[in-house]
């Protein structure tokens, strides 16, 4: 739910924001905006490559009816980083690179709790796509124990060129699923690589699943046929470690 008490409104407050260098999590902008401040505001956001939409009126409303302007934006509680950019340094340290990217997985709290594992068990990064991908807020800092502050989310326009730019870089690209695929302990899961994660309604999208070396799966023996996309994670990711340490 946005909240009014978390975004900037108004055109020059956004404007100030942005040439502050402050990240944008998200931007509203209202429909049939006009004038020399949206001109500004509109270079700067191509300046510095700002996601936004543009929408109608009573959406902003929905939040605030103070003097927004028609602009409404929400700062981003933690600073993204690239994944083009932090791959060299992690082969620089001479690691070999453990990417986990999330593919729809919008819930704060399994977001957060992700995160929590990944930091823990010796991932090197998130990657995450800037549209239906869980919106970092302060719930998700919470769940992840304040990971999220020195653990580096990569938000990415398209997921789909940035696994086929860690493809091409020779990370082995491995996708989590319920019940296809090799089982997790008896696939070689040393050296560099990317797990992929989908959401437990959808899973992987099919873009992605075709970018896969190997789909792998967790062996079930209860009832129940599935594990919260957290749980799963968890357990890849130490079965990855428990790997890499043998």
């Amino acid at each position: 739910m946005l909240k009014e008490s978390d975004c900037i409104f108004g055109l020059r407050p956004v404007i100030e924001a942005i040439k502050a260098g402050k990240q944008i999590d998200r931007l509203l902008i209202r429909q049939g905006l006009q004038g020399s401040l949206y001109h500004e505001l509109m270079t700067e956001v191509k300046k510095f490559d700002i996601n936004y939409q543009i929408v109608p009126l009573e959406r902003i409303e929905l939040v605030t009816r103070k003097n927004h302007q028609g602009v409404l934006a929400w700062l981003s509680v933690i600073e993204y980083q690239h994944i083009a950019n932090l791959l060299p340094m992690i082969f620089e340290k001479g690691e070999d690179p453990l990417i986990i990217a999330l593919d729809g997985v919008s819930d704060v709290r399994n977001f957060g709790a992700i995160v929590r594992t990944a930091e823990c068990l010796g991932a090197h990064a998130i990657v995450i796509p800037e549209k239906g991908s869980a919106r970092i807020t302060a719930d998700a800092v919470k769940t992840s124990a304040g990971a999220l502050h020195t653990f580096p989310v990569c938000r990415e326009r398209s997921i789909v060129r940035s696994i086929s730019f860690l493809k091409d870089s020779g990370l082995k690209i491995i996708c989590g699923a319920e019940k296809s695929g090799e089982t997790a302990s008896e696939t070689d899961l040393k050296g560099p690589m990317v797990l992929i994660m989908g959401s437990e309604d959808k899973g992987i999208s099919r873009e992605l699943t075709a970018l896969a070396d190997q789909t792998i799966k967790i062996p079930m023996k209860g009832t129940i046929s599935s594990l919260n996309v957290s749980v799963a994670a968890g357990i890849l990711l130490y079965e990855i470690l428990r790997q890499r340490n043998t």
